[in-house]
């Protein structure tokens, strides 16, 4: 089974297109979404059209939640709460039931999906740090779990004694008695000073992990952005990728 798995959309059409049309030549099974489709940038509609028609799963993240109404939005700070209140006038009731209709979590027998962390999953972590990786996998079924959120591509690894590592290679193998928590990065905001949309894909056959990188048209995203009226720097990161 080739699994394509990504995160963080984010409403930019044009890095997710760039990213589909990646998996195409890389012969996937299913695909799987991690949440945070929207917020950000000025697609969402489109945004929410394309993965709910291409991905078998898909859980929750915050923007998602808060356009939906389920989500604080007093918990994001100020650009993430204007883009928000944006996106929610552009979306149809239809199109935020949907939304309020997504879990936080997604289970089958190769692997487990969460936007933050497993740990608590209704507020979203941020899973940057070992303690919390620890508190993650203390629940952790499966022996892979894929998450987005931090927008920053990395492995958290535990071994049968529960030593915890960390790595930020975009081959990770898959080994007996491990268990791993896979960040694949964000397709239409990454934030690890690479612009590229990043994406993944889990052979199962191989027990590999790939973090992979399509480009996209960054200018055409960032127009849309400033003809939107949404905050100019959600438009100015695109280019740091940051």
């Amino acid at each position: 089974m080739r699994y394509g798995i990504f995160s963080d959309v984010h409403a930019n059409i044009e890095a997710l297109d760039a990213v589909t049309e990646t998996y195409k030549t890389e012969g996937i099974d299913k695909y799987l979404c991690i949440g945070d489709i929207i917020g950000y940038a000025a697609s969402p509609r489109e945004c929410l059209a394309r993965v709910f028609a291409l991905a078998e799963g898909t859980v929750a993240g915050n923007h998602d939640f808060a356009c939906a109404g389920l989500f604080n939005i007093d918990n994001l700070n100020p650009v993430a709460r204007e883009a928000i209140l944006w996106t929610a006038a552009q979306l149809g009731p239809g199109e935020k039931t949907r939304l309020k209709s997504l879990e936080l979590t997604y289970q089958n027998e190769d692997l487990t999906l969460v936007h933050g962390s497993l740990s608590e999953p209704e507020q979203f972590y941020y899973l940057f740090e070992e303690g919390l990786a620890r508190d993650s996998f203390a629940v952790q079924k499966t022996a892979v779990c894929f998450i987005g959120h931090t927008h920053i591509p990395a492995t958290f690894v535990t071994d049968e004694h529960k030593n915890i590592s960390y790595t930020r290679n975009n081959l990770i193998e898959i080994k007996p008695g491990n268990k791993y928590i896979i960040n694949v990065g964000s397709v239409g905001q990454p934030r690890d000073g690479n612009p590229k949309a990043c994406f993944c894909i889990y052979d199962t056959d191989k027990q590999s992990v790939s973090i992979k990188r399509a480009a996209y048209d960054i200018k055409k995203t960032q127009g849309k952005i400033i003809d939107a009226g949404l905050p100019g720097y959600l438009a100015e990161r695109l280019s740091l990728g940051r």
